[in-house]
Formats: C-alpha cells, sequence, structure tokens
C-alpha cells in the first residue's frame, strides 16, 4: 500500500506542472472526452479526486473504455493522448453494446457468416448455409437486437438422402507459422498438396472431400488454448486434430479425449507423448525422442562396449529419455556405470565424468548448454582417442563454433573438444527412391514443395526437415478414414455422422489408424502401441570440422545401414576399458601413386604403340614383324600395367566385403596380361627356331608362313590361362585371410595395445594353385630363353623382330623369376612386395614396348619407307600387303623351277665334256698312228678339217644349247636379286655364271 501511494505521489509531482500549464494552453495535453453510453473511463494513475479536478491530461497518456454489467465495448478499448491535442481513433465510435449468446454463432454441418466481424452484439447479423449433402431447416439469417437477443431461432442443418455429390470432412489444425518453432511455414504447404493429391484420387474417399481449418498456434501453449477453444465451439465439427510443437500437442492431446478426437501431430518428439493411459487417441508421425536410444544401444553393441556414462540437462524431455535408455541398454547387457545431471551448470558433472574414468558418454541437453559443456569438457580433457560422446543430431550444423558469452573457451578449442562425436537424428526423408501411396519420390516431393514455397531458402524456413512428416501425416489420416467406411457401412455408421459425442466412429478410426502401414516421403509409416512413429535413424560423426553421415538404423526391422566411414581420432572406436585395438597395415599411398603414375605413362605408351602398329599395318616393314602379334603384345603390356592398381588397393580404398573382387582382378589381369603379352612373343621365337633350325626338306616344307597358326598358338596359351584360372576360382576361389603380428604398446598410452592386421589375398590351396601357375609360366620362360638363344644369328624376313623379340624376353624372363619368390618372402611387409612386383611389371612392360616398337618408329621415321609404300599402293590399286605376298610365292615357285633347270644344264654339260675329251683322245691316237704311217708310206694327204655335225652329240641326246626353256618373265621382272647378269646372252651356257644365278 505504501508503494502504492508513493507511486501516486510520483506520478502526480510529474503531472502537476503540466496540468497547471494546460489549464491555459491545451496544446500541451488532451481534454478529457467523455465515456461512452452505459460503460466509463478507467484513469491510470489517477484517484476519482484528481480526475474531477483535471481538464487536460498530457501527451502519451492512455485512457481505457470499460462497460457495465455483461456488455462489451465495440470499437477502440484505450485511447492515447497525440502531441497535437487530441486522442487517438476519434474517427472510430467507441460504443457498450449487449452481447447475444454465442450458441447463435456455430452450425453443425454447415457454416456461419457474421456481418460486421467481431463479437455477436447489436446489429450483428448471421448468414447460415449448410454444408454439401445438408438442407437448411429454417431462416437463413437472424440479427441480434437491443435487448441482446437474436430475432429468430437458430436453423438445423439436415442430412439430405438423395445428395449424390462429395461430402465434406474438416480437419482442425495448428500450424506455429511463428514463435519459437516456426515449422508451420513448410509443414503447412506440405500438408495442403497431400490434402489435394488425396481429394483428386478415385480410390480414396471416393463419397468425401478433406477440408484444412488451420490456426497459428505460435507454439505457445496458453495461445493455443484459445485456439483449441475455438475450433471445438465453431462449425464445422472437425473430425480429428492436428497440432504441431510437443508444448501444444501436450495440451490438445490431454482435452482431445474430452471430445472423442483423434489427435495426429505431425511435429513432436517429447517422450511423454507415448503415455497411453494420458494420451489415449494420440498419434504422431514425428518419432519420439526415444527413438534414438535403439539406435544407440545398437552402436554400443557394434562397437563392443557394455559400459557407458550419461550427462544430462535437468528437463523432463532429457529424463524421460534417458530412463528409456536405461531400461534398453539394461536389456542388451551393457552398464550405465556413471549417470551425471545438471540444471545450469556443467562443470561438477564433467568432473565427475573424469574423475569416474568415463569413456563411452551419452550427452541429453540443448544446443546453449551443449557449448558449456564441452567447454568444460576442453578444460578436463575428457576428449580424444580415448573418449566418444553422443549427442543429439538437431542442433545447428555450426553450433560449436558459434559465439557465445557464457563459455570462457575459443572456438579453436570447441572444435578441438567436438572433433569425432557421433550424433542420431530421426530420418525425416526417405533416403531410398520409392514411390509410395502418394505415388511421389521423396526427391520429387521436395522439388514440388520448393516449388510451393515460391523459391524460399530452406534453410530461413521453418519446418522444411519436418514437411515430409505432415505430408504424411495428411496421408495416414485419408488412409485410415478410407479403412473405416466399409465397417461404419456395417454397423450403420457414415464418417459424416460423427459428432464429439459418438465413441463408435472414433473407435473405428483409432484401430485404422493403429493398423497403418504405407511408404511414405519420409519412409515407411508405420505406429508403435504409444502411437509414436517407427522411423529410421541417420547416424553422423563429426569429422574435420562436418558432419558425415555413417550409417542408418532401421528400428522397425532392427536393420542397421553401415557406410564403414567412420574416423577415429586413434586406430579405431575407443575401447570402454583397456583393451587390444586391431590396427591394419596399409600400403604407402606415396608408394602407390608414384608406380601407379609410372603405369599409367606405360599405358599411354602401350596405347601410343597399338596405334602406331596398327595405323603402319600396311607397311612393308611392319607386315614382316607380324602386327597382329605385335598388337597382341601390346595389349597384353597394358593389361599388366592396368594390374598394378589393384595390387596396391587395400583396405584403405574399398571395403572388406568388395576386397576379394579386388583380388580378382590382380589374378586376371596378370595372368591374361602375361598371357598376351609373353604368349605373343613366344609364338614367334618358336616359328623362328622351328622353321630355320630343321633339316633343308623340313624347312621347306614349314618355310612358308600361315598367319593363322601363329594365332592359334598366342590362343592355345590363352586358353589354358583363362581354363587353368577359372577352375582356380570355381574348385577354392580368393578370399580375405589377415595376417596377425605381435602386439605393440603405443607410446604415452598404456591401456591400449595394437594388435598389427595386414590383409591377403589367399585361398585355401594356396600354394598349390601358385606352383602350378609358377611351374607352367616358369617352363616357358625357361623355354622362350632357350629358343631366343637358339635363333640369336637367324636371319629372316618373315619376322624381321625376332631378335628385339629374344630380347624382350630375356629381360621378362629374369625379372619374373627374380620377382616371384622374393615377393614370396616378402609377403608380410606390404611396401617391399608391392614395390617388387609393381616395378617388375612396370620395367618389364617398358623394356618389352621400347625393345619391340621404338626400332621400327625410328625406322619409319628416318627413312620415310611408309611413303613410298602408300605410293606404290595407290598406284596398283591393291593392297600392299597383298602384292608382297604374292610376290614372294611366285618367286619361291621360279626359283625351284630354275633350280631344276640349271641342274639339267649342269649333267648335260658334263656329258658334253666327256664326249670331248673322249673325241680328243681318238683324234690323239689318229695323230699317233698317222704319224707312224708316214715314216713308212707315201707322204700323208691333207686331213679334211672335221665335219662341225661330228660334234653332234649322240642320238638320243638333245642339242647342246644354252638354255632350252627360257627364264620367265615374271621371274625376271619380279626381284632384283634374280636379274641375269648383262653380259651373259640366252646361248651363253658359261657355268660359273648359272652357278651365280643359282646362289
Amino acid at each position: 500500500m505504501c508503494k502504492g501511494m508513493a507511486l501516486s505521489f510520483l506520478l502526480l509531482s510529474t503531472m502537476l506542472p503540466l496540468l497547471s500549464v494546460s489549464a491555459y494552453n491545451t496544446s500541451a495535453g488532451c481534454a478529457i472526452i467523455r465515456p461512452p453510453r452505459d460503460g466509463g473511463i478507467r484513469y491510470r494513475g489517477l484517484t476519482q479526486e484528481q480526475i474531477r479536478s483535471v481538464q487536460v491530461l498530457p501527451v502519451d497518456y492512455e485512457i481505457e473504455y470499460i462497460c457495465r454489467g455483461n456488455r462489451v465495448i465495440v470499437g477502440p478499448k484505450v485511447r492515447k493522448c497525440l502531441p497535437n491535442g487530441t486522442w487517438t481513433d476519434l474517427s472510430q465510435r467507441s460504443r457498450c453494446l449487449l452481447l447475444c449468446p454465442r450458441v447463435w454463432t456455430s452450425l453443425e454441418n454447415g457454416r456461419v457468416s457474421p456481418w460486421p466481424l467481431g463479437p455477436p452484439v447489436e446489429g450483428t447479423v448471421l448468414h447460415y448455409s449448410c454444408l454439401p449433402g445438408f438442407i437448411l431447416m429454417g431462416r437463413n439469417s437472424t440479427q441480434c437486437n437491443k435487448m441482446g437477443k437474436w430475432d429468430t431461432p437458430k436453423p438445423v442443418c439436415h442430412y439430405d438422402r438423395h445428395y449424390k455429390g462429395k461430402k465434406k470432412l474438416y480437419i482442425g489444425a495448428l500450424f506455429p507459422m511463428s514463435g519459437g518453432w516456426p515449422g508451420g511455414q513448410a509443414c503447412l504447404p506440405a500438408a495442403q498438396m497431400a490434402l489435394k493429391l488425396v481429394n483428386k484420387r478415385t480410390d480414396i474417399l471416393p463419397d468425401y472431400e478433406l477440408e484444412l481449418i488451420h490456426y497459428d498456434s505460435m507454439c505457445d501453449p496458453g495461445e493455443a488454448t484459445k485456439l483449441l477453444y475455438d475450433l471445438l465451439y465453431t462449425e464445422p465439427i472437425k473430425i480429428v486434430l492436428m497440432p504441431g510443437c510437443s508444448s501444444v500437442s501436450t495440451l490438445v492431446a490431454e482435452a482431445a479425449r474430452m471430445w472423442n478426437l483423434i489427435v495426429l501431430s505431425y511435429g513432436s518428439s517429447s517422450p511423454a507423448l507415448s503415455n497411453r493411459q494420458r494420451f489415449p487417441t494420440f498419434f504422431r508421425t514425428h518419432p519420439s525422442a526415444t527413438l534414438h536410444n535403439p539406435t544407440r544401444v545398437q552402436l554400443f553393441q557394434k562397437w563392443k562396449w557394455t559400459k557407458i556414462a550419461t550427462i544430462q540437462q535437468t528437463t523432463e524431455v532429457f529424463t524421460s529419455t534417458l530412463d528409456d535408455l536405461e531400461e534398453r541398454v539394461k536389456e542388451a547387457g551393457i552398464e550405465i556405470s556413471v549417470r551425471q545431471s545438471f540444471l545450469t551448470d556443467p562443470a561438477v558433472a564433467v568432473k565427475n565424468l573424469k574423475r569416474q574414468d568415463a569413456r563411452i558418454i551419452v550427452g541429453l541437453f540443448y544446443e546453449t548448454e551443449a557449448r558449456k559443456v564441452f567447454c568444460e569438457v576442453y578444460k578436463e580433457k575428457l576428449y580424444g582417442k580415448k573418449y566418444v560422446w553422443f549427442l543429439i543430431g538437431w542442433y545447428a550444423d555450426n553450433w560449436f563454433k558459434i559465439k557465445d558469452p557464457s563459455i570462457n573457451c575459443t572456438v579453436e578449442q570447441m572444435t578441438e573438444a567436438v572433433e569425432g562425436h557421433v550424433t542420431t537424428e530421426i530420418v525425416m526423408l526417405n533416403p531410398e527412391t520409392v514411390r509410395g501411396a502418394s505415388n511421389l519420390t521423396s526427391q520429387e516431393f521436395l522439388a514440388q514443395l520448393m516449388s510451393k514455397l515460391g523459391g524460399k531458402n530452406p534453410e530461413e524456413t521453418g519446418g522444411f526437415q519436418e514437411a515430409p512428416l505432415a505430408y504424411d501425416a495428411v496421408w495416414a489420416l485419408a488412409l485410415a478414414l478410407n479403412k473405416t467406411v466399409g465397417p461404419l457401412k456395417a454397423k450403420g455408421h457414415r464418417l459424416e455422422d460423427f459428432n464429439y459425442n459418438n465413441r463408435d466412429i472414433t473407435a473405428e478410426i483409432y484401430r485404422a489408424m493403429n493398423t497403418s502401414s504405407f511408404e511414405g516421403v519420409s519412409g515407411h509409416v508405420v505406429f508403435d502401441a504409444q502411437g509414436s512413429r517407427m522411423a529410421w535413424t541417420l547416424i553422423e560423426q563429426l569429422q574435420g570440422g562436418s558432419y558425415k553421415k555413417i550409417g542408418y538404423y532401421d528400428s522397425t526391422k532392427g536393420n542397421l545401414s553401415w557406410y564403414g566411414n567412420d574416423k577415429w581420432i586413434g586406430s579405431g572406436p575407443p575401447a570402454d576399458q583397456t583393451v587390444v585395438i586391431e590396427e591394419f597395415r596399409y600400403l604407402s599411398q606415396k608408394l602407390f601413386v608414384s608406380v601407379s603414375v609410372f603405369a599409367g605413362l606405360g599405358i599411354l605408351l602401350g596405347i601410343i604403340c597399338l596405334t602406331f602398329n596398327i595405323y603402319n599395318s600396311n607397311v612393308r616393314y611392319i607386315q614382316n614383324s607380324q602386327p597382329y602379334l605385335n598388337n597382341m603384345t601390346a595389349v597384353g603390356c597394358m593389361m599388366a600395367l592396368a594390374a598394378v592398381f589393384p595390387l596396391g588397393i587395400d583396405g584403405l580404398h574399398v571395403h572388406r566385403r568388395q576386397f576379394p573382387v579386388v583380388c580378382q582382378f590382380r589374378l586376371w589381369l596378370l595372368g591374361l596380361g602375361f598371357s598376351l603379352a609373353y604368349g605373343s612373343m613366344f609364338t614367334k621365337i618358336w616359328w623362328v627356331h622351328t622353321v630355320f633350325t630343321k633339316k633343308d626338306e623340313k624347312k621347306d616344307k614349314r618355310k612358308h608362313l600361315e598367319p593363322w597358326k601363329l594365332y592359334a598358338t598366342v590362343g592355345v596359351l590363352l586358353g589354358i590361362d583363362i581354363l587353368s584360372l577359372m577352375i582356380w576360382q570355381i574348385v577354392d576361389p580368393l578370399h580375405i585371410t589377415v595376417e596377425k603380428f605381435t602386439r605393440e604398446a603405443p607410446k604415452g598410452d598404456l591401456d591400449v595395445l595394437i594388435q598389427p592386421l595386414l590383409e591377403h589375398c589367399s585361398s585355401e590351396k594356396m600354394n598349390t594353385w601358385l606352383g602350378v601357375v609358377y611351374g607352367y609360366k616358369g617352363l616357358l620362360l625357361l623355354l622362350g630363353i632357350f629358343l631366343a638363344y637358339e635363333t640369336k644369328s637367324i636371319s629372316t624376313e618373315k619376322i624381321n623382330d625376332h631378335r628385339a623379340v629374344g630380347m624382350a624376353i630375356y629381360n621378362v624372363a629374369v625379372l619374373c623369376m627374380i620377382t616371384a619368390p622374393v615377393t614370396m618372402i616378402l609377403s608380410s611387409q606390404q611396401d617391399a612386395s608391392f614395390a617388387f612386383a609393381s616395378l617388375a611389371i612396370v620395367f618389364s612392360v617398358y623394356i618389352t614396348l621400347v625393345v619391340l616398337f621404338v626400332p621400327k618408329m625410328r625406322r619409319l621415321i628416318t627413312r620415310g619407307e611408309w611413303q613410298s609404300d602408300a605410293q606404290e599402293t595407290m598406284k596398283t590399286g591393291s593392297s600392299t600387303n597383298n602384292n608382297d605376298e604374292e610376290k614372294s610365292r611366285q618367286l619361291e615357285r621360279e626359283n625351284k623351277e630354275l633350280q631344276k633347270i640349271i641342274q639339267e644344264k649342269e649333267e648335260r654339260v658334263s656329258e658334253l665334256r666327256n664326249q670331248l675329251s673322249e673325241r680328243q683322245a681318238l683324234r690323239s691316237r689318229r695323230r699317233a698312228s698317222t704319224v707312224t704311217s708316214q715314216n713308212h708310206s707315201p707322204p700323208p694327204l691333207a686331213i679334211p678339217q672335221s665335219d662341225p655335225r661330228s660334234l653332234a652329240p649322240p642320238p638320243g641326246y638333245p642339242a647342246p644349247t644354252c638354255d632350252p626353256h627360257p627364264v620367265p618373265p615374271s621371274f625376271a621382272n619380279s626381284s632384283s636379286l634374280y636379274q641375269p647378269d648383262s653380259k651373259i646372252s640366252r646361248n651363253n651356257c658359261h657355268t660359273s655364271r648359272l652357278q651365280l644365278l643359282y646362289k
């Protein structure tokens, strides 16, 4: 009372100067105005005596109108004095009027339109209309008279049995468009989208149309109470209520049981709403906060933790969530060793966690308190590789970087403290591309929602994440109502007959909602026994300052979908106590990248060589090197180089389940690459050896080269490899084996032991299979070395690069024979083993490509042989390859014919020489006898010259001509090697010249 008197005295002391002045100058205030009829004015801070004596009130002073009895003020209720000496809103009259009964302002199964808007006072006119399917009985309008009564009885809407159109069912909804959680900004458009689609469907509620009547609850229970009253006491009757916010849903769900109404919420997560005794008709498409707990328990079991600790903020939602978690971990055989709570300051609670050696900690608190907790965590060093924190996933992504004056930690310290923590969050958008009840995928829904929002930024639109839940809530309601039509008809009821006293219709809707199960845009929609949504949970981890998805958990099926990309500060998930940690050894990435670069360059070189060989395949020099075999060599080299990449891929790059596939790639690429590259070279050297190291008669038979035999040989070698590898993989497929090493103790961490592990590709009888493969290929390598040595001095135009092939075989064989045993010895040292194997492949391939292809490139570039061959091909109009082959065969045939002719001529010359010798001997004897006779007889007679015909061959011998068989013209023009000497005529039979021709 003393305080009130002092306040009045203070107010008067400040007003008296103004009042004294205003008595003479009204510009300093406003004159007192008269109150409305049947009403008065409340002067704030003035007594009755002061009011009687004061004529002018100061600027900014406010007066308030009040009415007597059950009258209400119509017009401005409060007026304020303006600096110009007038009161606000003087153009609007304030009156005290009688209020007519509000019962007339609502009509069951109909609508009431008041005029003017506002409370039903004197002069208000109400216009009535019935909903489709109903007929108005009574007058369609009424007016409130001066006595505070309506001038006509209230009309009634009766059901029209002849109506064939759609009947409307009304949903009363509260969407928070503002306030603490303005979720209605996105949830309301999503619900309207769903209603539009439902009403278009002919298979869902074909005789009904759903209509949404919604208000802004501002996420305020007080405001929601007033709006709930309007929803319940104004027509039309609502068949279902749809609130948002946990606090508003709690109020609505608790009151709805009195009106036999089903409540379906789209944005409430409080565990308290799962109480069926308190909220018997409540359902929600937003899962309960306790849905995080099955996911947490699943993760505890996955990482083999049996002891955890908890710290919570002392609020109802976190307390009930923690109570549920305690029950679940107890059933799973997990112990909560430490349980701490705090109201505002978490310092003591965090110190207790440190003191009791808590390792696995579940934190339940709001975002602002989370910053306080982790500031204390940094101070107590309760973070790092020994600790894991589990938090709620609905914080902002940068919550730990927001500057908070209530903490004294820097952003860098907070970032260090929160690194590696795990969060769980309800999945509100179906991650799979499936079409559900609405025939929309989740991505199509988002696109339509963004279009309806008009391009607003989702991050600035309240409730954007919960919009799929509101969309599916409408579909769940529509499907449930559709399910009740048949049972209600069997009982003689209809949905349009629903009123707040009809328990039968409410019971049918409850049963339909309880058995709901369909695919929505938020995932599979199904409710548990408490009416809460069963949904997936998203699991994220803070990695490098940003959240990464590491898995999902489906609580309806108990299925954990794990990505395997979780990262830890230590070697793996920390232990809840001192344990042995398994640590896989991985290949050095620098080594892998370096060798991969060389392998990639080698593949590029192989492509260049292959392109060169194919492009110049018509050049004679390239043809004589069997280009198709060289192509196979280049392809095999590239496959062998491609095997370097899977050789370096280990568990660091692929998941354990995909590792056997990498093993298969290693085996097949290396095996087939070796068969193609080495097999084609081996075939060349084998053919050269077969042809040029046999006896002459066999050599002649084999001298003609048939390419298909070479290709068939490579095919046989390749087929042997394919068959052996297939048998290996079918009988004894490759799988992962893990080699364990001696345990190691990390420095400065006495409660952890490291168990080094190394993954290998292996099979049950690995040594047997390797022995078979190495033995077979080793024999090929040895045989290749032998054949290369045997043919090193042979020269042939059919395969003009066989010496280069032999050199390549030497290098490949030596590298393979050294590398194979070394890699088996060093198999436990991943870096050394990979280096030996990969570098051997790289070097052997580089040597092979350089030796086989670089000389050909150099010859063609320096001599320009491809130009003349191309011009010759254009002139003859035929393929150079075909001409050369044909010429070669013709020359061989003509050479054989000439050899036969020369042999015959040599035999004839020999015979003629014998005859000449005999005749010369006969002449000598005749001359000797003639001389003797001359001594004893008359002088000798002149000896006539011998007749040239006397030198004729004996009968039966051909005439001694030089060339009875002229040289074929084709032979004479085919090659310069066989052209006759210009000094030797066709009739010249000089033996040396013939021998030269033969050679």
